[in-house]
């Protein structure tokens, strides 16, 4: 099945490899069962045919990206392939040289993550001494002439700071703030219950959120995302599955989104052993989902089909063991209930909270 679909974004996974064991972290839970496959030649390849293919940007992303030794030989690739090039990055391992020599090779933009502001709670989410890093990772940025996005997943932890989290966003000049609510898969979905936030925490934060958005337009872009925990009906998951992204992980599998491959049933193909059009256009994982032929009641006849596409495939199969049903988000789905349940349980978890940790042995807890 062929598609008319043209792919906007490519998200090259790097590596899964990181310093930090963040409890959120969007890397599968067996992340250590896919290793850094692919050389500099096949990553420049493959930049080389999302140009083509339309591909506007790539996002570097990993894990931690700074960790490949090739970084500045990807990015110059990435600018030699006329691609919008935005570094995704914890800012550790980093220093002031290896930026610069990154935004003369050609790097367009640079996201840090920092998960609270106050450092010691920075540092228990990432369960690394981290927060003075970061913050200096994003001087460098600004002092570099680089755009800088901020990066803060919220949750039950951090979301009564966002006050303090625009103020810190302000002090670092940042020109974009990504309030990015935790989206409940991985190893998120494991921390569920430590992470997830009540109702009245987001009406407060998206308040405050939607304070400073209008204080700061024009100086700083601010985004909100709500949980799919907290919306009546779902989002449509990176656009749409296979309409606008594509993401190439660690070991080459090219998806549509981060965690598809983590999908029982779907096999999807690799970029070492056939083309990125060829995936992009032929690929049966890639079709999967495509399109409306797949969906069942109440996604059929529903009038959002082509908004939502159904919601999250991933969320529906993590949450019920079946990627083809509706997203347990949407309040039309058979399997809401999960969702209730969890949003019951988010009033009863009491902070601080005992988290696991992201780790090889999946049994790390603090």
């Amino acid at each position: 099945m062929t598609t008319t679909e043209r792919p906007y974004a490519l998200v090259a996974e790097l590596t899964y490899r990181c310093p930090l064991r963040c409890v959120y972290c969007s890397n599968p839970t067996n992340y250590m069962n896919y290793a850094d496959r692919l050389t500099t030649e096949d990553w420049l390849r493959v930049f080389g045919e999302a140009e083509k293919l339309g591909v506007l940007q790539v996002n570097l992303s990993g894990g931690e990206p700074l960790l490949r030794g090739d970084l500045i030989a990807l990015v110059r690739g990435a600018s030699e392939s006329h691609l919008y090039s935005n570094l995704i990055t914890s800012g550790i391992p980093l220093d002031r040289d290896r930026l610069s020599a990154l935004r003369d090779a050609g790097i367009n933009s640079v996201q840090v993550s920092i998960q609270d502001t106050i450092m010691e709670e920075s540092d228990r989410i990432a369960g690394k001494t981290s927060f003075e890093n970061k913050l200096q990772a994003a001087r460098w940025v600004k002092d570099c002439g680089l755009p800088l996005t901020l990066n803060v997943v919220l949750h039950k932890n951090n979301l009564d700071r966002v006050d303090e989290i625009v103020d810190l966003a302000e002090k670092l000049q940042a020109d974009r703030l990504e309030l990015a609510n935790t989206q409940y898969l991985a190893w998120a979905l494991v921390n569920r219950e430590q992470l997830l936030p009540t109702r009245e925490q987001l009406v407060k934060a998206r308040s405050s959120a939607m304070l400073a958005k209008e204080r700061l337009k024009g100086k700083m872009e601010i985004l909100f995302v709500l949980p799919d925990y907290y919306s009546d009906m779902p989002k449509a998951c990176m656009s749409g599955w296979g309409r606008r992204y594509i993401v190439v992980s660690p070991d080459g599998l090219a998806m549509p989104c981060h965690l598809a491959h983590t999908i029982r049933g779907l096999t999807f193909d690799n970029v070492l052993e056939s083309s990125l059009a060829e995936i992009w256009q032929h690929s049966a994982a890639f079709a999967a989902f495509r399109g409306n032929d797949w969906m069942s009641e109440p996604c059929r006849s529903c009038d959002r089909q082509s908004i939502d596409f159904g919601g999250c495939r991933c969320q529906a199969f993590h949450l019920t063991g079946d990627a083809r049903v509706t997203d347990p988000a949407c309040s039309l789905s058979p399997e809401h209930s999960i969702i209730k349940t969890a949003r019951l349980g988010a009033a009863e978890t009491l902070l601080p909270a005992k988290f696991i940790y992201r780790s090889a042995a999946r049994n790390a807890r603090a």
